[in-house]
């Protein structure tokens, strides 16, 4: 494995900065680089909790598990003081502040902001979302994401990764990454590309399974390699490694490698130190994803994933599983020699030349590691929801109006039945205001807005119709009671199943959109955006992206007329069958 050199990109340092990266490593105990080389998940913001991680494991890093912008620079306020050395402190920031904190502002998605061919919108949601992390005292982004949306089938990166070819991914990821940096200000802020080797291959997730990018050598070097050449070349800090196999390139570096030996990147060697430093170049810090997953938990027996991890390339460790033991398996692979002296002084490194090339060594004052309370008065500012809403104005495609029912006419449609999918809250937390969003601005449009209620909704309401009596009521004289139909689909599932699609209250029921034979009727996606596969029969759909007020407002505004789609869309839409297009 080539050694890091701390003068080079992605790191530049100055004498005075590598003297602080070496002495540091000479002074420490082998405990506290153990604890280097992990980044702590914090779920718990009281101060026992933070004194226990930080006093028992010293990390080198944390991350958090979602709570008010308050509560979470306290915390961060809190670990840095009580670090001997300082933190980085990273947030998951793919849509905007509200990847930091739960009243940060959301966004837009990837996939939305490039459904313009303007790059300003990632560029502005970059922007947001670094000066809110900012403010909360992180100073690492785990983004851009850098995936290609190959397969339509792929839901974990369908609305996380910016396209589905690699120019277009490179493009609206420079732009984004250009926007945190400018929003990052006085305050430096790490980027780190994901998830090496490239998903958007296989239709499952890794979070629940091991999955594979089943490019040959070939394909990989004409897509996904070109994307990890423009990152490294603009000098983005880290890369976090996905648990994604490889198997053509594993196959091409290890001649005669058995297909039980082909593992997940993270613990691959052929994968991180022969492709990705040695043939790459890449000089900066490389980490895990969520050592908790699936996709990696099920490849190798515990002990194996942390201490490989380490041997094969990583860097750093993204969350314990269970702080004890993860901390034990790599401290006695460092003892035996498992983990040798130099594997172990290049990691930390690199980790602690990113800290520097920060400025966190610079900070003498602890209290300097976090910016003071008052700033966060940025979080969820009107100008961010402004930033929004003009995404959204931009971006709502409408996919197809083969019967020409749009505009929407508050006359000519008044009676509109509404349709409200909805899944459980997001890896964010957050649920969604869409509904009552919609049925305001409907309402406000001039529509008498009837809503569907399903027989579990009825249920809580105290209401126990019999099926036959509530299908009968709800499909006949339909086209007399009402004179549209609007489905509106917030569909998502996150680190739970490996595939997803729309999944309806009860089997064949009245929300099913067999009404669109009776009556004008338009499907609009605030998430995924193949819908398609499963609603060919609706004549008008919408990709719209997001649940976000800012976007229900300007999709009102598009449905009756008053602003126009301008909005773009790749193939991806059509889920690669002849009907969706009708």
């Amino acid at each position: 494995m080539s050694k890091p050199d701390l003068t080079a990109t992605p790191y530049q340092l100055d004498e005075d900065a590598i003297a602080w990266v070496r002495t540091t490593i000479d002074s420490m105990s082998v405990d506290e680089k153990v604890g280097q080389l992990f980044i702590n998940l914090n779920n718990r913001f009281d101060e026992d909790f933070v004194n226990h991680i930080v006093d028992s494991y010293r990390p080198g890093g944390m991350r958090y598990n979602h709570t008010d912008s308050a509560s979470v620079q306290a915390h961060i306020r809190h670990a840095q003081s009580r670090s001997k050395i300082p933190l980085l402190v990273a947030s998951n920031i793919e849509a905007g502040g509200n990847g930091a904190c739960t009243d940060g502002t959301h966004v837009a998605t990837p996939l939305q902001t490039a459904s313009t061919p303007e790059t300003d919108a990632a560029r502005q949601m970059g922007l947001v979302g670094a000066r809110e992390s900012r403010a909360l005292g992180c100073n690492w982004a785990f983004t851009p994401i850098v995936d290609i949306h190959w397969n339509w089938r792929n839901t974990v990166i369908a609305t996380r990764a910016f396209g589905n070819d690699h120019e277009t991914v490179i493009k609206y990821a420079q732009a984004y990454c250009d926007g945190v940096r400018e929003g990052a200000g006085d305050r430096p802020m790490a980027l780190c590309m994901k998830h090496f080797p490239g998903d958007g291959r296989d239709e499952r997730d890794q979070h629940v399974v091991t999955s594979y990018n089943d490019c040959s050598v070939e394909e990989w070097d004409a897509s996904y390699r070109k994307i990890w050449e423009w990152g490294i070349g603009a000098g983005i800090e880290s890369i976090m490694v996905g648990h994604i196999m490889l198997p053509e390139y594993s196959r091409k570096l290890r001649p005669g490698i058995k297909d039980a030996d082909i593992l997940p990147a993270t613990v691959s060697p052929e994968l991180l130190t022969d492709l990705l430093r040695s043939d790459l170049g890449f000089n900066g810090v490389v980490l895990t994803d969520a050592s908790i997953m699936v996709g990696l938990t099920a490849a190798l027996p515990r002990e194996r994933q942390m201490v490989q991890a380490i041997t094969a390339g990583c860097d750093m460790i993204l969350f314990f599983r269970n702080h004890d033991e993860d901390f034990g398996f790599v401290r006695d692979a460092i003892e035996s020699g498992e983990i040798t002296p130099d594997r172990l002084d290049d990691a930390l490194t690199r980790i602690l030349g990113l800290k520097a090339k920060l400025g966190l060594h610079r900070r003498r004052d602890k209290d300097d590691l976090v910016p003071p309370v008052d700033e966060l008065a940025v979080i969820g500012c009107t100008e961010h929801h402004e930033i929004a809403a003009w995404i959204a104005d931009r971006t709502i495609a409408l996919l197809k109006d083969t019967a020409e029912t749009l505009p929407l006419d508050p006359v000519r449609h008044r009676r509109l039945r509404l349709y409200c999918l909805e899944s459980a809250p997001d890896f964010t937390g957050v649920t969604p205001e869409f509904k009552r969003v919609a049925i305001e601005e409907l309402t406000s449009a001039g529509f008498d807005v009837s809503v569907y209620k399903t027989v579990q909704e009825l249920a809580a309401e105290g209401q126990r119709p019999d099926m036959q009596t509530f299908i009968s009521a709800e499909t006949q004289g339909y086209s007399e009671k009402y004179d549209a139909a609007l489905i509106l689909a917030n569909v998502s599932d996150f680190a739970q199943q490996g595939a997803l699609r729309i999944k309806w209250s009860m089997p064949m029921g009245p929300e099913m959109p067999w009404y669109a034979a009776e009556v004008p009727t338009v499907f609009v996606s605030l998430n995924m955006p193949n819908h398609l596969i499963d609603v060919p029969m609706v004549k008008t759909a919408i990709n719209a992206h997001t649940p976000t007020r800012e976007t229900v407002q300007a999709l009102v505004a598009k449905l009756i007329g008053r602003s126009e789609f301008t909005g773009t869309h790749n193939d991806n839409v059509w889920c690669d069958s002849w009907d969706t297009r009708r």
